[in-house]
């Protein structure tokens, strides 16, 4: 039987996905998590320690002023930050450790040159955060259920808003893309949820995915709208897409939207337990270009279908497997989203995105928002 190496991370929770899994315990300030023989450990500071007993998961939890105190009343001088973890360590009969790739250089450069051994490991710390269990998609649902409803609030303005030449006016007021999203955020936040980097992004900022959009929206041009909010109760995502149109949609631009629409629902019908992520992925580019969307630089940059059809989705927006042209393998459990879209210059951008749980015979779609260009 092979030993299990002992575990260290120093981070913040709020921000680290793998310390918040291991200990489901938010803190805004770093702390040590150990896992030493199967036993999970904390060090905290006091101003944390009575709530991290009541909320955190953990064998143990400590005061990292006791164990200073501790250290030097034994060795008769101070400790820093670093030799109060290697001072733990050392009552463990711990010489050796596995942390996350993102372990920070100002706590790695001090334990090595200390003597402590270290490996590190890249990508999801956790490997069981691949699979969700039920209380984890209860939580991407909660946080997408939040998420439509901010649409829905978005969807009302839209179709309150006056077409006066080329712009949009609500409420006697030119309607922009950040007051779209100001709308969009004050309902995430009465949900419970916090939206940052939200796009709103309309006509030519559509044809860039990842432009979150500035200024007037424009009546019957593509408005791209893609939500992915963190819950604040249980830090878990959502994500969310739809591309709509204030007015009348060009030809050019609904074909583009229906060559879409039938993309993401090659993925729905594909997405499965075994399933190579690449097939998915090669599939709907093989069906757009069939379709006659092809992929490819034109007038100086990337048009067609530039990026990824999906990603895994939980404590982090972004999460293994990718529904790309990699190696991944999807695996029952998993959250995953299906956003496949097409982009051209003078046209503007159409982007559909629904989060799904893989299953063994298909995958169970966790969006209810309907899919519709005009309105």
């Amino acid at each position: 039987m092979s030993i299990k190496p002992t575990l260290l991370i120093i981070a913040s929770s709020e921000k680290d996905a793998d310390l918040y899994y291991a200990t489901k315990f938010i803190a805004p300030d770093p702390f040590v998590f150990i896992r030493v023989r199967g036993k999970n450990y904390i060090l905290i500071n006091d101003l944390e320690i009575d709530r991290a007993k009541k909320q955190a998961e953990a064998d143990g939890i400590f005061s990292t002023s006791r164990l200073a105190a501790e250290y030097k009343q034994k060795h008769k001088k101070a400790c820093s930050f670093t030799e109060l973890v290697l001072y733990f360590l050392e009552k463990q009969k711990i010489k050796s450790v596995l942390v996350p790739g993102n372990f920070p250089v100002q706590y790695y450069e001090p334990l090595k040159q200390a003597g402590l051994r270290i490996q590190y490991k890249n990508g999801l710390f956790f490997d069981k955060r691949l699979i969700k269990d039920r209380a984890e998609i209860a939580a991407i649902t909660q946080a997408l259920r939040a998420t439509e409803k901010s649409a829905r609030e978005a969807i009302k303005v839209l179709k309150k808003s006056v077409i006066r030449k080329d712009k949009l006016y609500f409420q006697g007021k030119v309607l922009t893309s950040e007051a779209l999203r100001k709308v969009i955020h004050q309902t995430l936040l009465a949900e419970g949820c916090a939206g940052e980097h939200t796009i709103v992004s309309c006509g030519q900022h559509s044809i860039d995915p990842h432009d979150q959009g500035t200024g007037p929206l424009r009546p019957h041009q593509p408005i791209i709208m893609d939500i992915f909010p963190r819950s604040e109760k249980t830090l878990y995502y959502a994500d969310f897409t739809r591309t709509v149109v204030r007015g009348k949609a060009s030809p050019e631009l609904k074909k583009i939207y229906a060559a879409v629409k039938e993309g993401q629902n090659i993925g729905f019908k594909m997405v499965r337990a075994g399933m190579a992520s690449k097939k998915v992925h090669a599939a709907i580019q093989s069906r757009f270009t069939h379709l006659g969307f092809k992929t490819g630089p034109k007038d100086g940059r990337m048009q067609g279908f530039f990026h990824s059809t999906g990603h895994g989705l939980g404590l982090d927006i972004h999460e293994p497997p990718r529904l790309s042209v990699g190696e991944d393998i999807l695996k029952e459990g998993q959250v995953v989203t299906v956003e496949p879209g097409l982009y051209y210059k003078g046209i503007g951008g159409v982007r559909l995105e629904d989060v799904v749980v893989v299953t063994k015979t298909g995958c169970k779609n966790l969006t209810k928002f309907p899919r519709s260009l005009e309105i």
